[in-house]
């Protein structure tokens, strides 16, 4: 149900690669409350994904970008805003990747080209985006940007080796650069650190089912699905948000603040 919540809001949906990424929720929910958008995603990740698919269903333009580039997030922000008519009011980074992990390297003997492509790829790419966007004046005053997390920034979480690194730095970067990109612009910049989501990405994470399961039986209302996620990013895009900013919002029916649950206890003593 549309409540036109972006009408007439301009954005950039970044890490959209099939049914099941976050990223392509909201970019159909930005697109049902009434927002013009564009698409991007690295070249590499296009040819693996389907997001031509969500392009076609939601009229939306595809922009190939390597987030960790300075010169093609650039050619990014300038082509969106020739597309969409005017400066972005909102854009959602969505971009994550660990070679380590996809190598299976152990975390206590990680190869440190791939930690730091990993940082680079799921982390800087954050700072370059807003860095290139101020640069180019790109953004439109109280503009909304937000950018997907987790918590394993905060606590530790052994499957997710230097991840947990990488989202420690963009939560800081959200904050950092959202204290310059609000005194400038009122620019507003947010995570949202979601429950572990069946998406692509997650589920090639070894012994992710498990953990599910298991932060499903702690949580007091259950996992937070990716619509679910979808739904708090257009929210912080709209008006309805225009004075947060600089905040980590758990999106995971309360898992980040239950110690322990029923269900597990009772699942321990069987």
């Amino acid at each position: 149900m549309s409540t036109d919540l972006l009408k007439g809001k301009r954005g950039i949906i970044t890490g959209a690669l099939d049914t099941n990424s976050i990223a392509w929720k909201v970019a159909e929910r930005a697109h049902a409350q009434g927002a013009m958008i564009t698409l991007t995603n690295a070249p590499v990740a296009m040819r693996m994904g389907e997001i031509k698919k969500l392009a076609d269903k939601i009229g939306a333009e595809i922009i190939p970008a390597d987030a960790t580039s300075i010169e093609e997030l650039t050619l990014l922000f300038e082509k969106s805003q020739e597309i969409l008519g005017g400066k972005i009011d909102f854009f959602l980074h969505s971009i994550g990747m660990s070679p380590n992990v996809r190598k299976d390297n152990p975390y206590t003997d990680l190869n440190y080209e791939f930690y730091h492509k990993a940082l680079d790829i799921s982390a800087m790419s954050l700072h370059k985006m807003l860095s290139v966007a101020m640069k180019l004046d790109a953004l439109s005053e109280g503009a909304s940007v937000v950018a997907l997390t987790y918590i394993a920034s905060q606590r530790t979480y052994p499957f997710y080796n230097d991840m947990a690194e990488a989202k420690a730095m963009l939560e800081s970067i959200a904050r950092s650069f959202g204290y310059h990109y609000g005194k400038k612009k009122r620019v507003r910049v947010n995570t949202v650190s979601q429950s572990p989501t069946k998406t692509t990405a997650g589920a090639g994470i070894k012994g992710f089912e498990q953990f599910f399961d298991y932060a499903d039986m702690i949580s007091p209302i259950g996992n937070a699905s990716s619509e679910s996620c979808a739904d708090v990013c257009i929210a912080l895009f709209s008006d309805l948000t225009r004075m947060v900013t600089m905040q980590n919002i758990f999106n995971d029916g309360g898992y980040s603040n239950t110690g322990v649950s029923s269900e597990v206890i009772k699942k321990m003593n069987k």
